[in-house]
């Protein structure tokens, strides 16, 4: 933003400064992860599949609000790179189970400390209690805009 131009119109709104922060999150996760060779969705999807062994594709898009068909490109990618596998399910032989490889595993080990590292510099001058009050906010925001109270 130049020095000329002024957003003070939009600054009173909650949306309008959440997207200004989830921008800057974004360009600098995106940085840290790419020495990964993961992206934010790439990285939350492998972090989903690794604490839910044996979840099921669509569980992965509704965790994550990730339209189906967008779903199949990243699952075919993180296959691909041998981050995951798919097994067939036992209770239903047209459904595939996820898990994560010992590939995947250590990727994601990696990518990890990166987001440790980036999230200390993000919140470097808040204090804890602060981002744990954040953090409850924008899950109150979530579920409002959820249609849950």
């Amino acid at each position: 933003m130049t020095k000329d131009h002024k957003d003070d119109s939009l600054r009173i709104f909650s949306g309008y400064n959440l997207k200004r922060a989830f921008n800057a999150i974004q360009m600098d996760l995106n940085a840290c992860l790419a020495q990964s060779g993961l992206r934010m969705i790439t990285f939350s999807v492998l972090s989903i599949i690794d604490e839910n062994p044996g979840i099921r594709q669509s569980g992965v898009a509704e965790l994550l609000v990730i339209e189906r068909p967008n779903m199949v490109v990243i699952i075919d990618e993180l296959e691909q790179a041998m981050l995951i596998q798919r097994d067939r399910s036992e209770q239903d032989r047209r459904a595939y189970e996820l898990r994560i490889t010992d590939t995947g595993k250590t990727r994601l080990e990696q990518a990890r400390q990166a987001v440790i590292q980036h999230e200390a510099r993000m919140c470097k001058d808040i204090a804890d209690s602060d981002i744990a009050d954040m953090i409850s906010t924008l899950r109150t925001i979530e579920s409002n805009g959820l249609g849950r109270s």
